[in-house]
């Protein structure tokens, strides 16, 4: 298994558990250090290692109209100053390979968003960068063509890749998440995380932008955390009603911790079983 190493944490599938947490668009800064702080503290509680999450830009957004956040220059300055407050690691997407280095000179992690996995360029340039690359695995993909964009990822140079489910296109507006994935994301030999914030996604289902089923979120949690991964993707807000981008999959922050509490005694329950290797 390629485990990661990153900071004064180990991220892999029989490690203990990853938390990549925090705002799916970074609004404000005042709104990311405040998110950031709660994930920070909770984390440390219940000694999760945790990675914070936020947004630059969000470029594929259905509408126009929709906000996108703070553009990269700004967005770097928000991830940087929660980085060095609170002494913890970030991760943020990029869309074009000219973001891939002066991102990662801030970020430790760098991420390919789902639609854009594929594009060569994008990923060559995250590639020659020093960071680890989290790859969303497509909606429209399969489990197994994931080994292509592993492949061409290292034929440029880098090997420090996790792998992250985010359901898959089920007819019109609606995904779900075929939990046989995970199995079969860990055996390309790479820590998988579980997008649950975006799995419970309606793309499009509100006309002008995506709908949600957070009530679903422990739920879904507990069930992709159950088949022994690294870790768990989780956006949180305040007030999800009013939040600026996916707010109706956000967990409400004042939720966090009994929802983190009974996901880290999942994962602590599951990595001490004795595995059977029953065929």
């Amino acid at each position: 298994m390629n485990n990661l190493e990153l900071r004064d944490f180990t991220i892999g599938n029989a490690e203990p558990m990853t938390l990549m947490g925090g705002v799916n668009v970074l609004e404000s800064r005042d709104l990311a250090m405040e998110v950031a702080e709660k994930f920070k503290v909770i984390s440390d509680k219940l000694n999760i290692n945790y990675i914070f999450k936020g947004s630059f830009d969000k470029a594929n957004r259905s509408s126009v109209k929709s906000f996108r956040g703070p553009g990269l220059e700004d967005g770097l300055k928000i991830l940087q100053e929660v980085s060095s407050q609170f002494n913890i690691a970030t991760i943020t997407d990029i869309h074009e390979p000219s973001q891939a280095l002066p991102v990662s000179e801030v970020c430790e992690v760098v991420q390919i968003p789902a639609f854009l996995a594929r594009q060569t360029d994008l990923v060559v340039a995250a590639a020659e960068t020093s960071s680890i690359l989290q790859f969303k695995k497509p909606q429209f993909l399969s489990a197994p063509e994931m080994k292509n964009i592993i492949e061409k990822c290292e034929s440029a140079g880098n090997n420090k890749i996790t792998l992250c489910e985010r359901g898959n296109s089920f007819g019109y507006n609606n995904l779900i998440v075929d939990t046989l994935n995970f199995q079969i994301l860990k055996n390309l030999n790479k820590p998988t995380i579980f997008d649950v914030t975006h799995s419970l996604q309606l793309p499009g289902g509100l006309g002008n932008a995506a709908g949600g089923r957070r009530e679903y979120l422990l739920s879904l949690a507990k069930a992709g955390m159950s088949q022994g991964i690294a870790g768990l993707f989780l956006e949180a807000h305040p007030d999800p009603d009013n939040a600026k981008c996916d707010g109706p999959c956000a967990l409400r922050l004042d939720m966090l911790e009994p929802f983190l509490k009974q996901i880290k005694e999942l994962d602590v329950f599951i990595k001490d079983q004795d595995i059977l290797d029953i065929f």
